[in-house]
């Protein structure tokens, strides 16, 4: 039986992948949905199948999104946008019977603000020391350098390097501002899902070779049980059930730990999908109630991005009000 399922999201690299990913099933009806008229997504399905969106910090966007399931019969929403999904999670029972693809409102809670991230994934030992700006972080004896980013916010968006004791007395106070421990080495993206059970069904992680606005567009696959271990130990201490990337970064010692988790699909999702785990479809699966293998497996391969247009004619392209194509924290 075909179910119908609404992609939103759809101007940024994960909205675009995971609609593609989900176009090849035959049993599946995809709609695509953005808050631009502009987003290269939207134009990948039938225009009768092309939506748009207020942003995810609307008062409208969710009721938006329970219009929409009730006009189009939607099964399953799918955001690819920090903002939208946790308008969403908190909110699921306005969008039934539509299911939300989606982790928990207290798994993305705790994924988005990277104090809790550590406190909650500190009984794994995989945590970099991680305290708040201020008195806690002035009184412990830091090895310098050491970083300061905010608590809440993806990429490297107010991210700064303290070189030494009397940098870090001058931090401000009231920017939300957390202090890690430094970690020198190589950072990798380990995409992980984790079934109805919490169980792990594949941790591909990958290298970030080029990375532009926070996003790898190069990069390969590696094969390294304590990356995949040291994920799966995070996803399990926090509740996952769906897909999330968890970013890891060697220490001083080269041992791999925590950086961040962004609990949403990636959007270097093509390289995983590329290695063999179509985690997009793995997810409409695993939320339309299906039953998933035990474990996927994967290989080792490497990918380039490049600039592809999508060519649409004139009258077909949406008015929207909305600039940006995508929000976040």
């Amino acid at each position: 039986m075909t179910k119908r399922v609404l992609v939103t999201g759809a101007g940024g690299p994960a909205g675009v992948a995971v609609i593609r990913s989900l176009l090849r099933r035959a049993d599946l009806e995809v709609f695509a949905a953005d808050m631009d008229g502009w987003a290269s997504g939207i134009y990948l399905v039938p225009p009768v199948r092309r939506r748009l969106v207020p942003p995810g910090r609307d008062a409208d966007f969710v009721p938006a999104i329970a219009r929409m399931v009730a006009a189009d019969a939607l099964d399953l929403v799918i955001s690819t946008v920090d903002v939208e999904l946790i308008a969403l999670a908190e909110r699921r029972e306005e969008i039934a019977p539509a299911v939300l693809a989606a982790p928990s409102a207290d798994t993305l809670n705790t994924a988005l603000d990277k104090l809790a991230l550590a406190e909650r994934c500190a009984p794994t030992g995989l945590t970099p020391r991680t305290v708040a700006a201020g008195p806690a972080a002035q009184a412990v004896d830091w090895e310098f350098p050491v970083f300061a980013k905010p608590r809440r916010g993806a990429g490297s968006r107010g991210v700064r390097l303290v070189a030494d004791r009397a940098a870090l007395d001058a931090l401000p106070t009231d920017e939300g501002l957390i202090v890690q421990d430094f970690l020198p080495g190589e950072e990798y993206s380990v995409d992980v899902i984790a079934d109805a059970q919490g169980d792990i069904v594949a941790a591909v992680p990958r290298t970030r070779a080029r990375v532009d606005s926070g996003v790898a567009i190069a990069g390969r696959t590696v094969a390294d049980p304590e990356l995949e271990d040291a994920a799966a130990a995070i996803a399990r201490a926090i509740g996952l059930v769906g897909v999330a990337n968890v970013q890891l970064r060697r220490d001083r010692a080269g041992r791999a730990v925590l950086l961040e988790v962004n609990p949403r699909f990636p959007g270097a999702l093509p390289l995983t999908i590329a290695a063999g785990v179509d985690i997009p479809s793995l997810v409409a699966d695993l939320f339309l109630g299906r039953e998933l293998p035990a474990r996927v497996p994967f290989r080792e391969v490497a990918s380039v991005r490049f600039l592809e247009d999508v060519i649409v004619e004139i009258d077909d392209v949406l008015v929207s009000d909305h600039a940006g194509h995508q929000e976040e924290l």
